[in-house]
């Protein structure tokens, strides 16, 4: 006779995944040499040749989308915080578990963001 078993399986912690989102992104900024006070910062002796420039411009780059990537992270952590999380800031719908499974950050529901 097969058993009757219920599997509840346990709820995602998403206040986990955020936070190692966030120790993630901090770890690749301060890779990258940004100083939480003064941006990048540079050697004094940094040479300034067009390919040195186009580097920095690069680096400069990268660090903007992992600061915005950061902000995203913080915004998620204070909805989760005031209990907005994981609702749709179109709708008001719930966001699917699997879309804030692939990505916490989510802000919208599917059928809302793919309406962008």
């Amino acid at each position: 006779m097969g058993k009757n078993v219920t599997t509840d399986a346990p709820a995602i912690d998403y206040r986990a995944l955020l936070e190692k989102e966030k120790s993630d992104l901090l770890t690749k900024l301060n890779e990258l040499g940004y100083g939480e006070v003064h941006g990048l910062e540079y050697d004094a002796n940094f040479a300034d040749s067009s390919q040195v420039t186009a580097e920095r411009g690069e680096v400069e780059a990268l660090a903007g989308q992992l600061k915005e990537a950061l902000q995203q992270v913080s915004d998620a952590l204070a909805k989760l915080d005031n209990g907005t999380y994981g609702i749709c800031e179109s709708c008001g719908n719930p966001i699917e578990e699997a879309r804030l499974e692939a990505k916490p950050t989510a802000r919208q529901c599917i059928a809302c963001a793919s309406r962008k």
